[in-house]
């Protein structure tokens, strides 16, 4: 019994120094917070609900590794932002943003979907747009085109909160999905 202690001490000891992850109180909370293996971490920024929130559904920083949110969050990226200007007036601003994504990324969460997310990448993979991710691709295979492009109230994959009803909460599970047009998914 004492060996399996020792082990499952060590274990937790060694998630908490693992470079790139959550910090220790974030891993307790994480512990004893069962919404977590559900989902990504909900948006917390309101700066950024009200500044990318203004335009599109304010993808939680979850969703997409610090890299990949630093090179959309780059001036010249912005200013050609999927065909918009997205230009933030003010350079804090847009620093403020860049730090709460980077700190939220996938790889420093510890909710379920955004480690799976984590994962599915090779760890050098640095996607452009979250429909760009391997996990996000693969939970959506099943979906005829027909659902999603070909429907007039769905149009892309990029439009999150159109089927996922909880999507705001960070919740993405198949339960919640609700195609326009279509109704209950039911893989």
């Amino acid at each position: 019994m004492k060996k399996i202690n020792t082990i499952v001490f060590v274990a937790m000891l060694s998630l908490l120094t693992i470079p790139n992850t959550a910090s220790a109180d974030g891993f307790f909370s994480w512990l004893f917070d069962f919404s977590r293996t559900k989902g990504v971490e909900p948006v917390s920024n309101e700066n950024y609900q009200e500044e990318c929130g203004a335009c599109h559904f304010a993808y939680q920083p979850g969703l997409l590794t610090g890299d990949a949110w630093a090179n959309l969050m780059q001036v010249d990226k912005l200013e050609d932002h999927f065909g918009e200007n997205a230009e933030l007036d003010d350079e804090e601003v847009r620093t403020e943003l860049l730090a709460y994504l980077k700190e939220q990324a996938a790889e420093n969460s510890y909710y379920k979907r955004s480690r799976q997310i984590t994962h599915s990448l090779n760890g050098e993979e640095i996607p452009e747009r979250i429909t760009d991710v391997r996990y996000i691709r693969r939970q959506h295979h099943e979906i005829p085109e027909s659902l999603i492009t070909d429907n007039e109230d769905v149009r892309s994959l990029s439009y999150c909160d159109t089927c996922h009803t909880k999507a705001a909460l960070g919740i993405y599970d198949d339960d919640t999905v609700n195609i326009p047009n279509h109704g209950v998914w039911d893989d």
